[in-house]
């Protein structure tokens, strides 16, 4: 289980924005640590969506010694030291490469975000498991508390995320299909009577596009159509295209 935790928010609208992109990527438990007034007439739950039915009002008020001492714990930090000579906030993981690593922790893991203008002081990132940090412009590293929330969870939600509101894969026409879309077009080249010598290189042309394309089946019978219909309004024989390749 992956739980959340904000320390010291001060911003409501913050808090709800990170448990809208908890249900997002489907987390539930939210742990807060000396958080804001959160009035359910506020900007809390006005930014919350959806997670003001479950994920805000469930919400745990707690403190960083109980979540060091309940779960292997995760802090998020924007800026870090360049090598090994501190261990505050070196090493360091990217979320993709804390995604990764967490695929072999059994036991419960909580991420935990700080306060909008400092994060997590050094104190609190010491007594932290492992630390993450996402990789930023180095003019202007530092996200907004909530997208900040937003970005990691998004990338550990092959980890918290059982199916998603998109079909697995975009269905690709079958090869004969696709075939026939490649002879379609060799038939108008016919039927307008491109210049021959140029036919050979156009249908490697189109081939080499529509194999980068992978179109799905009413992709491939809809541009089938398009060029049968073009065919029948062919140039007289004779009249050669003088386009250039």
């Amino acid at each position: 289980m992956i739980a959340v935790a904000v320390v010291g928010a001060e911003t409501p609208g913050n808090v709800g924005t990170i448990a809208r992109a908890m249900k997002n990527f489907g987390l539930s438990e939210l742990y807060l640590v000396d958080p804001p007034e959160l009035d359910p007439e506020g900007d809390a739950y006005g930014f919350a969506g959806h997670a003001r039915e479950d994920v805000l009002p469930n919400a745990t008020e707690t403190t960083l010694d109980v979540l060091t001492e309940q779960f292997h714990t995760v802090g998020t930090t924007a800026v870090t030291n360049e090598d090994a000579r501190s261990h505050v906030r070196y090493p360091f993981r990217t979320p993709v490469e804390l995604r990764e690593s967490l695929r072999d922790v059994e036991t419960d893991t909580c991420v935990v975000f700080g306060r909008e203008r400092v994060g997590l002081l050094n104190d609190e990132l010491a007594a932290m498991d492992e630390v993450v940090s996402i990789p930023a412009s180095e003019e202007y590293p530092v996200l907004n508390l909530g997208q900040a929330a937003t970005v990691v969870l998004y990338e550990l939600r092959e980890l918290t995320v059982d199916s998603y509101q998109q079909p697995d894969a975009i269905e690709r026409a079958d090869e004969s299909d696709v075939e026939g879309l490649n002879e379609q077009f060799g038939a108008l080249l016919d039927a307008i009577n491109h210049p021959e010598g140029k036919r050979d290189k156009a249908r490697r042309l189109l081939r080499r596009v529509v194999g980068r394309a992978h179109p799905t089946p009413r992709e491939a019978r809809t541009l089938r159509g398009i060029l049968r219909r073009a065919g029948e309004y062919a140039v007289p024989p004779g009249k050669q295209s003088t386009d250039e390749d």
